[in-house]
């Protein structure tokens, strides 16, 4: 896992210190390479530069944020983007989604959910890696044979333990392999994969809260819960109803 490069975008130079200093890019395995003021200085950067995360603001001056990730991606299409912005605004929210980026955060920026962000972009990069599978040898690497039984036991209790002994390796390789291959520990890739399918259930079926919390290896549906709003602000049952009414106004 290769140390994430980042170009930080905000007209705010205290936004921009304060994501430099108050957010531990080390412990994240990031690296912020440089920072715009402006649409046009990020285009130059973005193409300059090439760094593997974008994090920008939406109301900038000379090109709108929002505009700067459609050029951007049509020249960088695999380029990850966080927007963080001081409007909670819908029509925002939904054109970033249909641009695809990683995530939207409100200001003033919560850094531990930042970090829930950046875990998650590491996560779906890997994912994005092994959909191009590679193997080694002809044969899967351990951490993609681990991943692959994660995916198909999620409903079930899993350990780091129950792991050492499917894969007869040493519970400490097995950390190590996670953080050195994905960027994150294991429990944090067992969360984020456990609410991504949660969520998937949430939106297309009409399984109760309890049924998704069991399907997604939570056996308690209140620790479950507890997670989920952790995570996503808010509770399994609003995202699954503001998720619903959105659709309904399409």
């Amino acid at each position: 896992m290769n140390r994430l490069r980042v170009l930080l975008v905000d007209d705010e130079i205290m936004i921009r210190e304060g994501f430099k200093k108050l957010f531990n890019w080390e412990e994240h395995d990031c690296q912020v390479i440089d920072e715009a003021a402006d649409g046009a200085q990020a285009l130059n950067k973005i193409d300059s530069l090439v760094p593997d995360l974008v994090i920008m603001d939406i109301n900038l001056p000379l090109i709108n944020g929002l505009k700067v990730i459609q050029q951007a991606k049509a020249r960088h299409p695999d380029m990850a983007f966080i927007i963080v912005s001081g409007y909670d605004d819908f029509a925002w929210c939904r054109e970033a989604l249909r641009l695809q980026i990683t995530d939207y955060i409100l200001k003033p920026v919560d850094y531990e959910e930042f970090g829930h962000c950046i875990d998650s972009l590491k996560i779906s990069l890997f994912e994005n890696r092994v959909s191009h599978q590679e193997t080694h040898h002809g044969e899967p690497r351990p951490i993609l044979k681990i991943t692959s039984f994660l995916q198909e036991h999620l409903s079930e209790e899993i350990s780091l333990s129950l792991l050492s002994q499917q894969f007869h390796l040493n519970p400490q390789y097995i950390s190590q392999l996670f953080r050195s291959e994905i960027g994150v520990n294991f429990l944090t890739y067992l969360t984020d994969i456990r609410l991504g399918h949660a969520r998937k259930l949430l939106i297309s079926t009409d399984l109760s809260i309890t049924d998704i919390a069991m399907e997604s290896g939570y056996s308690d549906y209140r620790v479950f819960t507890k997670v989920f709003k952790k995570a996503e602000g808010i509770t399994p049952s609003r995202y699954r109803h503001e998720f619903t009414h959105t659709q309904e106004h399409h």
